[in-house]
């Protein structure tokens, strides 16, 4: 035990900074998100302009995710994530300020470019930890800013109902952003160099040999040599070094992961898309059950990230099998939904949705970084992020399509999305024997 006991904790608390970090993070968001369409309107804007903004924003996070992310991987976690941090700061303070559509427009501009504080953070964690723990240390931090999404809106909305409440909760936030910079600025680099992946490799694998840590120790080592000289490179090398890593990430064998995540993604927004209104008319229930439904769901998607270790374990951390059976339960709860009977079926679909969803976004996530290798972590978030962003984009015309037909078109449509995903990982099981051996076949 070199380092004494000091030196042991350092990772574990570097950690729990970073789950802070994700809950300030969602929170501050949470607060102003669902208040910003009807600022726009306040400000005189059309429901056209109003859509034209948001899909901007859409777009910007679509190409900016994967370029952020590469970026991460070159300059080093601490001063991407600090320039994220300050620049979405800059983002939500003009939003403060947005007394014109224009204003509003222009806040959105840095924040859309660089608002990817989570999938650095992300990156970060799985720097930190073993392969085997980083599903549990993945889904405690989704679960942290689960809370965070849960309580933001019940603050912000609280607030908005002061008069120049909109812009007093904006600056709230600017300032939440402001405290998370401090907090990363803060955290214990040194300490996080010299032990970080270590202190969870040993708590995670006892078994592992002294040669692995030696080559681990000096991997670490040189890669972050290489990082603190490219942070002082000039922009183009850091282009031309972005464009290198994004390139072999395309040629990877990473199609079917991302492919199930574009697919899956694409289900789970389509089940939402019409929710309170396809139970209006389905059910007869009003809107404020729907909304409680909806929160009921997301504090049970805190308590199943809390839940990923345990789950991962009884895998035998075998990310890839626990991934397909918790999307065919998805699959099969959707269906549920779109053919329930009564509302006390749509509320036992959900119930178990929020588990499968959470579970499934946890072992995608972990499932890209094990295929693609930790060396490229920001870059393989920033390409999962924009696959996300391209069904995002895509989900709510599919929805508007299928509502023609029925309320219960969306989710049908989902279920032929899922059912899609669940054949693809079926077809591709056998590249995946299990959780540690899963390697890029190019490398």
């Amino acid at each position: 035990e070199e380092g004494g006991s000091g030196r042991r904790a350092a990772p574990a608390r570097f950690v729990r900074c970073l789950y802070a970090v994700g809950f300030l993070d969602l929170f501050g968001v949470s607060m102003v998100v669902p208040l910003m369409n009807h600022h726009i309107k306040s400000l005189g804007a059309s429901h056209t302009v109003a859509g034209i903004i948001g899909s901007l924003y859409g777009v910007m996070q679509l190409f900016s995710s994967t370029f952020v992310g590469c970026w991460s991987d070159i300059v080093g976690r601490r001063y991407s994530l600090l320039a994220c941090i300050l620049l979405s700061t800059l983002g939500y303070f003009l939003l403060g300020n947005s007394t014109t559509v224009f204003l509003f427009a222009l806040s959105r501009v840095p924040v859309g470019i660089f608002k990817h504080t989570l999938s650095i953070s992300k990156a970060l964690l799985s720097d930190l930890v073993s392969e085997r723990e980083r599903p549990l240390v993945m889904g405690r931090f989704n679960a942290a800013s689960g809370v965070g999404f849960i309580l933001g809106p019940v603050v912000g909305g609280y607030l908005a109902e002061f008069e120049g409440g909109f812009y007093q909760t904006s600056f709230i936030c600017a300032s939440i952003f402001l405290l998370n910079g401090g907090l990363v600025w803060m955290l214990p680099w040194s300490e996080e160099n010299t032990s970080g992946r270590d202190h969870y490799q040993d708590k995670g694998t006892n078994n592992c040999s002294g040669k692995s840590h030696h080559d681990l120790h000096l991997k670490s080592a040189s890669s972050r040599a290489v990082t603190n000289s490219n942070f002082f490179q000039s922009p183009w090398v850091q282009v031309a070094t972005m464009l290198k890593k994004i390139k072999g990430i395309a040629c990877s064998n990473l199609w079917d992961v991302l492919l199930v995540r574009f697919l899956m993604s694409i289900a789970i927004l389509l089940y939402y898309s019409n929710f309170t209104l396809a139970l209006e008319e389905r059910f007869e229930v009003k809107p404020l059950f729907a909304g409680y439904l909806m929160s009921y769901s997301s504090a049970l998607g805190v308590l199943a990230g809390c839940l990923l270790g345990p789950i991962t374990r009884l895998y035998g951390h075998n990310t890839y099998r626990l991934l397909m059976h918790s999307s065919t339960f998805t699959c099969t709860l959707i269906l549920l939904y779109a053919s329930a009977p009564s509302i006390w079926m749509v509320i036992l679909s959900s119930t178990f949705l929020a588990f499968s969803t959470t579970i499934g976004r946890t072992c995608t996530t972990d499932l890209e970084l094990t295929v693609g290798g930790n060396e490229a972590s920001g870059t393989l978030l920033g390409v999962g992020q924009s696959v996300t962003s391209v069904g995002r984009i895509i989900a709510p015309l599919l929805s508007g399509i299928a509502q023609e037909f029925s309320p219960c078109g969306p989710p049908s449509l989902a279920v032929g999305l899922a059912l899609l995903a669940v054949v693809i990982m079926n077809a591709n099981k056998q590249k995946y024997h299990s959780h540690g051996s899963v390697k890029l076949k190019n490398q």
